[in-house]
């Protein structure tokens, strides 16, 4: 009876093992997928997984080719492909008794977009760049492939990511996508006619460290503790972010409480008193108005009266861009709330709307860095139609009701994006290693305040990042547009340090640089014009990636001699010439003696060289141009390409020493 026991169990067993190898499927991660791109003409590696000891064989239509391998113990499978030149669609089918085929797969290039707020900015949402209505009704290109990464983080290297998958390019598929990144592809596809395959992975706000691997961070000083710490606790990361839930519910509670403008005295509502609240013009940040270095919650507060044929009717509110957060009344009734990096769009139904003594109440919490409404004017209205609107922006009365530096720290979020490493590990390390032909980045505005050390941090993450994928692929960076008020007078400033941050990135090979000081906005993070990002960095890719023999690149410092009380500067990438664009006197330069004290310059342009000078400096011995948050500029070659922010001396600025 023992023995036949034995036998059934065994049989059993048996019979077990069978049911789950016929019902094991191969898997793949989500980077592979009907409609994807591969990199044309190269050795693209394939993988899965599949049962343990399984024989997987991989059929690709373009050759005819069969590739066999065996899956390991833990069931991962891989296999190197070799790609012909662009073209498609085909079919690549595989098989461990199962068959999966994937369809519609194009042969091409592949790129991968990567950054902060300015790389993930869509053509529509809360991005509106310039013409985004014409440009994204013009969107066919269904040999441009997109594939956006879900936002995730994680503590140690992920094997697989998030995505929705890959999506031929369409006026249905592209308004949430980057804009820089697909005007990128659109000027490369209408030279080439080559399928391009775009894989879109970041994070508005978000730190370069964030990117990079733990492993590469630690040969940084400053960041080995960090990374570190992050390998260290990846364990526990789970039962940390439950802790953190709890905390973080008592801490709002707490911070709901305190806050007098909604619990105790009500400040959305219309009939509450606010006589005695200062006036703020908006748009603005806060920092650069009547708070600076302020964090917390601060509400404002706008009569409007509208014509009489509006009332009754439903409206639409926009409030432009706020950081980071907001919840806004309108006659008292909640009509929206947002978090960072979305347009303020809220619709006000009929039924509120009165012909006098509207009240729009606007709650902003502001956690860190800069905080309140930023944008164009424009942005900031109430609207009955597109042509139909009362403007918004001007006087706002507000008053604070909480100061973070008075307040409980808020506890610490272990999903967010900003912890060193985090995310590489989610958003970058289950990409690798997908073969792609580069990089472009967009990315710096988070790190300026670190500028100096982003001279290590940025050509470590193009290291490390090469190192895993095993090439040398081009990595090109934009540098960060100009953003905030013009100054009078020449001033250190931490946004021309990261500025020069990525120029110096380029000593590096394989790099370029596509310079944006004068697609800026003063008002703006985000400017609008992403056509023209993209049409840079789209030259670099031209010249440097595929061999066109075009200028890519605006005029670069190269050299300076001193003769008398003048100072003559160098180009690069000025065979054609220098030039202003209408022929007006170069502005932008500035020029120090020993004392190191600029003062506005005059320059003159000679060939390929600026003559700089100043009456107030005999003795010069240094030369800044477009060394500001937001200069005003206009030095240009031939190409009509603008020339980078650049200095001569390397004297101490505001950002060296700071980690």
């Amino acid at each position: 009876m023992r023995k036949l026991s034995i036998c059934i169990f065994s049989l059993l067993c048996a019979l077990c093992v069978n049911v789950l190898e016929m019902g094991a499927k191969v898997t793949f991660p989500v980077i592979f997928g009907d409609n994807m791109v591969l990199q044309q003409n190269a050795e693209v590696p394939f993988w899965g997984k599949a049962a343990p000891g399984k024989t997987v064989k991989v059929k690709t239509s373009w050759n005819g080719e069969t590739y066999k391998t065996v899956a390991e113990k833990d069931g991962s499978w891989k296999v190197t492909l070799q790609t012909s030149s662009y073209g498609g669609p085909y079919d690549i089918n595989v098989s461990d008794g199962k068959s999966v085929t994937f369809h519609n797969v194009m042969l091409g290039e592949v790129w991968l977009c990567s950054g902060q707020s300015n790389m993930e900015m869509p053509l529509a949402g809360w991005g509106r760049i310039d013409n985004y209505e014409q440009e994204i009704a013009n969107a066919h290109y269904p040999d441009i492939r997109l594939f956006q990464v879900s936002r995730e983080t994680a503590y140690s290297p992920q094997y697989d990511c998030k995505a929705t998958g890959w999506n031929p390019c369409s006026p249905t598929t592209i308004p949430d996508f980057s804009a820089t990144a697909y005007f990128f592809a659109r000027n490369l596809y209408e030279k080439y006619h080559i399928p391009i395959g775009l894989i879109h992975s970041s994070w508005g706000g978000t730190f370069a460290e964030a990117w990079t691997s733990t492993t590469a961070l630690k040969n940084i000083p400053a960041f080995k503790e960090s990374a570190t710490h992050i390998e260290n606790i990846s364990a526990e990361v789970a039962e940390m972010r439950k802790n953190y839930a709890v905390e973080k519910k008592a801490w709002d509670e707490k911070f709901e409480s305190s806050d007098r403008g909604m619990a105790k005295e009500k400040w959305f509502h219309p009939s509450y008193n606010d006589n005695d609240w200062k006036q703020m013009n908006l748009p603005g940040l806060w920092e650069e108005k009547e708070l600076p270095g302020f964090d917390g919650l601060v509400w404002f507060r706008k009569q409007i009266d509208v014509p009489a044929s509006w009332k009754g009717k439903d409206l639409c509110l926009s409030l432009g861009n706020i950081d980071d957060d907001d919840i806004t009344y309108f006659n008292g009734v909640e009509v929206g709330r947002s978090k960072y990096g979305t347009s303020r769009l809220y619709n006000i139904p009929a039924k509120l709307v009165k012909e006098k003594g509207n009240v729009v109440a606007v709650r902003v919490l502001d956690s860190g860095g800069n905080g309140g409404f930023y944008g164009e004017s424009i942005s900031m209205k109430l609207s009955l139609s597109d042509n139909n609107f009362i403007s918004l922006a001007g006087e706002w009365k507000y008053n604070i009701s909480i100061d973070m530096k008075k307040f409980d720290p808020m506890p610490q979020d272990y999903s967010d994006p900003f912890h060193p490493g985090v995310l590489f590990n989610a958003m970058i390390h289950p990409l690798i290693p997908y073969t792609i032909r580069g990089v472009i980045w967009y990315q710096g505005e988070a790190n300026a305040g670190r500028a100096y050390q982003y001279r290590d941090l940025l050509p470590v993450l193009i290291q490390d990042w090469r190192r895993r994928w095993n090439s040398d692929f081009p990595f090109y960076i934009v540098q960060l547009a100009a953003f905030m008020d013009t100054k009078e007078n020449p001033e250190e400033s931490d946004w021309a340090e990261l500025r020069e941050a990525q120029l110096k990135t380029l000593s590096l090979e394989n790099t370029g640089l596509a310079v944006a000081i004068d697609i800026g906005d003063a008002k703006d993070i985000h400017p609008k014009n992403k056509q023209e990002v993209g049409r840079r960095l789209a030259l670099i890719a031209m010249a440097d990636t595929y061999g066109d023999k075009i200028e890519y690149s605006g005029p670069l410092y190269d050299s300076y001699r001193i003769e008398g009380d003048t100072i003559r500067i160098r180009f690069t990438h000025a065979e054609s010439g220098l030039k202003t664009p209408d022929g007006s006197e170069l502005k932008g330069f500035a020029i120090a003696g020993p004392d190191h004290k600029f003062y506005w310059a005059e320059a003159r342009i000679e060939g390929k060289e600026v003559m700089v000078y100043s009456p107030h400096v005999k003795m010069p011995v240094a030369v800044r141009y477009a060394w500001a948050y937001n200069p005003i500029c206009n030095l240009y070659n031939g190409e009509g390409l603008p020339a980078s922010p650049f200095r001569t001396d390397d004297w101490d600025g505001w950002t060296r020493g700071k980690k």
